[in-house]
């Protein structure tokens, strides 16, 4: 067989089975990415609800920031994010099957603890610029533009926005 046959014959057998496997891997990441795929496992469930009564779920503006905005590392650098993404999710997997009982308070505090300001920035870019509330504007610089030695997240502050346990849920809309 002549050199350049083989070539092709490599090229077409490449892409009979990269297109495939390349569309099953897209499809997988974007079923795996949803707020309602997180809440399937039930020690998820509350923050789902909550989530989903937040001003992140839900908002006079229609804007929704889901689970993967806030938790994982920005899609722009793919690496770290499938490293991330595969990261949490088989954590979560184990977890849930083989971990007897789901400490919230414990998670909780270790999610808050991964939370960059990077992560809420990836949304909130123009959170420098509100002439109408110069007190919120100065405290967001003093996080943003932090001098050395100061560290402060914005989950400091923000810590109970989204996931805010509540008795009660009043839905304004399915998800």
């Amino acid at each position: 067989m002549k050199r350049w046959m083989k070539a092709a014959l490599l090229v077409a057998v490449g892409v009979i089975l990269g297109v495939p496997l390349m569309s099953m891997g897209y499809y997988t990441m974007v079923r795996t990415s949803t707020p309602q795929f997180c809440a399937l496992c039930h020690e998820i469930q509350p923050a789902y609800n909550d989530w989903k009564t937040s001003s992140h779920g839900f908002n006079e503006y229609g804007v929704v920031a889901d689970c993967m905005d806030c938790h994982l590392p920005a899609p722009h650098n793919t690496i770290d994010f499938f490293y991330s993404k595969a990261y949490h999710g088989l954590k979560d997997v184990v977890a849930h099957i083989f971990l007897e009982e789901y400490d919230r308070e414990k998670n909780r505090e270790h999610a808050y603890k991964d939370i960059d300001n990077d992560h809420c920035m990836k949304c909130h870019r123009n959170i420098l610029y509100m002439p109408e509330n110069r007190g919120a504007m100065l405290a967001h610089r003093t996080v943003i533009y932090a001098r050395d030695g100061y560290e402060k997240k914005c989950i400091d502050c923000h810590r109970y926005l989204v996931h805010n346990p509540k008795q009660q849920y009043a839905y304004s809309r399915d998800l």
